[in-house]
Parts: structure tokens; sequence; C-alpha cells
């Protein structure tokens, strides 16, 4: 053939097949191995592959609880406890009509907690069941689960419970600022903490114990019966509304790891799971990441024990937490902790709005203005 100074596209191909199979360089072996691919194994090497990994690391949290179903069984079911209550019914006929007897006498409670920072929360709290609590005990550190350094917010602001100061043991103690542990370690370590507290306090077998955090709220009533009725469980977990952000996004009615439990000496301990079968209806209220301002929810989502969900710094940004807070998303953009594919699509997605506010603490409500960002449709938080 003449040489015409073009070449075929055929003439090439059969240059490069004598190339590639002898020994090459490889930037030629590369070349080489380059010829060798479709379109398709183009496409799955250089954009599905890259994609997919893109994918798993930014929503890798997502795949996993979405998938959970799969390679976790829900745990056993609560056995429940219907809750009968109105005003007007006396104590002995709403002993009767759970299957109780009416006591001689109630008997005493005690409300322990560890505590952050929750100023709001433990005042509302501690107004709510005021009337019924012997000896409110809270124990303080300076250290949060995640060993940053915190002031004694309580000790700061003490003067604000006077109204509980007669019956208050307060306590302290260091935190342990163990950089990289487990934060749940330190956690576990204050709970063992709180446990000598509550026997400073003097608790004694057959007192009520009340186990839940600062923002695990019982209604009056529920403690009222339980400290008045002979015949409920030894240990029962409370089942509490529960709410995000403020009582305008209501989420479920799934909170259940707050408890009373009816003291007994070197058997009982202060703890933050499951501890029996018995689920209480409709006994108060689950207010979480309920802040006035953006800068405690910063402080939170480093602070507490899940920190690992703040998988990106973009996370803590106040704008992005303000949007957060008035949409009803995810402060983690997080899919819903579900055991079934039906409940967490159920689930997916913002929390509806909700305008009623029927049937919240009473304090609460009685000072409406002080508290207002926790009522519907009042969503926007100071700064700092």
């Amino acid at each position: 053939m003449p040489d015409d100074g073009y070449s075929s596209s055929k003439k090439k191909d059969g240059y490069w097949d004598d190339v590639c199979g002898q020994e090459v360089s490889k930037t030629t072996r590369i070349r080489c191995m380059m010829q060798t691919l479709d379109i398709r194994t183009f496409v799955v090497l250089f954009l599905v592959i890259p994609i997919g990994f893109m994918g798993v690391y930014f929503h890798g949290q997502k795949i996993t609880y979405f998938l959970r179903p799969l390679w976790q069984s829900p745990p056993k079911p609560f056995i429940p406890i219907p809750h009968y209550y109105h005003e007007n019914v006396s104590m002995e006929s709403l002993c009767k009509l759970h299957g109780w007897k009416l006591r001689d006498y109630p008997r005493k409670v005690y409300d322990a907690v560890l505590f952050n920072n929750e100023i709001d929360m433990i005042t509302i709290r501690w107004k709510e069941l005021h009337p019924y609590i012997t000896q409110f005990v809270l124990l303080e550190t300076n250290s949060t689960f995640t060993s940053i350094p915190k002031p004694h917010y309580f000790a700061i602001n003490r003067e604000r419970f006077d109204f509980v100061e007669p019956r208050l043991t307060y306590g302290t103690i260091g935190g342990r600022f163990k950089k990289g542990e487990n934060p749940f370690v330190e956690e576990a370590y204050q709970r063992v903490a709180l446990d000598h507290l509550l026997k400073i306090a003097g608790i004694e077998d057959g007192d009520l114990l009340i186990m839940s955090d600062v923002d695990e709220i019982p209604s009056a009533h529920t403690i009222d019966l339980l400290r008045w009725c002979e015949g409920p469980p030894p240990i029962v977990h409370l089942n509490l509304n529960n709410y995000l952000y403020s009582f305008e996004f209501h989420v479920d009615h799934s909170s259940w790891r707050a408890s009373v439990h009816q003291y007994q000496k070197g058997k009982t301990r202060y703890a933050h799971y499951r501890q029996t079968d018995y689920l209480l209806a409709e006994s108060g209220w689950h207010c979480s990441f309920c802040f006035r301002k953006i800068t405690d929810f910063v402080f939170k989502m480093k602070a507490y024990s899940h920190t690992d969900r703040v998988r990106f710094s973009h996370f803590l940004d106040p704008k992005r937490i303000q949007d957060v807070i008035c949409n009803g998303d995810d402060l983690y953009d997080m899919l819903p902790e579900e055991y079934t594919f039906k409940d967490i699509i159920a689930k997916m997605g913002p929390i509806p709005h909700s305008y009623s506010a029927v049937h919240l603490p009473s304090y609460l409500l009685n000072h409406e203005d002080e508290y207002r960002y926790l009522l519907p449709g009042n969503c926007i938080r100071e700064a700092g």
C-alpha cells in the first residue's frame, strides 16, 4: 500500500496490539488497559464507584439506619399499664381503677438527675414535681461526657431555685478528662457518683426514686399516683410524649427510658436503660434539645454521648441549626431509629408542626412570656 501520509484505525489498532504484547513503559501499559475498556466498564469504574464511595462517606449513617431492619430485630415489647387520671376523680378511685389499693400514707419520693446546662428544663421539671418530692438530688460536674470543660451552671444560677433549697441535696464531682474515651464510660462514672449522693440524701428502702434525664419530665399526677397506691410494679418505666426542639414538634409516644423504682439498698442502681418490661402509659413529657439559645444547641451537640453524630463541621453552623429547628428537621441529618421499613419510611422527612398546647406542664403555661420559645409558633431562638 502506498504511503500517502495517512494511516487507518485498523493499522493503528494492529500497531497497539503489537506493542501491548511486549515489554512496555508504565504509560504505555495504561494506554493499553484503557483501550480494552468498553463504555459500560468505564462508567462503572470512573462514575458509579466514585459516586458510591462519596455517597457512603456523606450518607453512611443514613444507609446504615435504613438497613437496620435487616441486621437488628426490635426489642421485646413492653407490657403496657393503662393510666387513668382526671382531676375530679379521688386518689382512692384512681388506685382502684389500676387494680391497686390506696396506702395509709404516701411513699417518700426522690428525684435524682445529672445536670449539664438545662436551666429552663430543670425549672419546669421541679415546678411540676415540687408538691410531691421529698428530696431533689442533683449532681453536677465540671466536664461534659465528652471531656469538654464546663462551668457549674447550676451553682451559678442556684439563687433561682430557692423554692427547693430546703429539700435539695446538691453535689459536684470532678470530670476525668480522658480524651478519646467512649463518652458512655464518663456517663456511667457520673451515674455511679449519683448513687452515692442519693445515700447522702437519706434515701431508704421502699422510697420511690425517679431515674430520668432533666428533659424527661414525669407529670405531677403520675408521681402522686405511684406514691399513694400500693400495687405498682417495683420498677416501672414511664411512657412519655416525645417532643423535639419545643412542644411544637411532637415526634411520637415512644420515649420510655425514664423510670420509677421502689428503692432497695444494695440492689437499686441509677441507670438510663431498660430495667423492666412494665410501661405506664401517658406519664409525662420528653422535650429533647429544647433550648432557648443557638449556642446551647452547639454546646449540647458537642457535649453529649452521641457526639460522633456531628460528622461535618457545618452541622454546627448557627444559621443551619436555626433553619433545622423551624423546619422540624434532624440536627444530624439522620434517618429515624426504627426497626421496620414501614416505620422508617413513615417517619422520614420533617416532623409535622403541632398547634396543640393542651396537657403541658402547668408552670410552662402559667409563665408563657418567659418560656414562649417552647410553645407552638415560636421557633426563632436567641443567638447566644
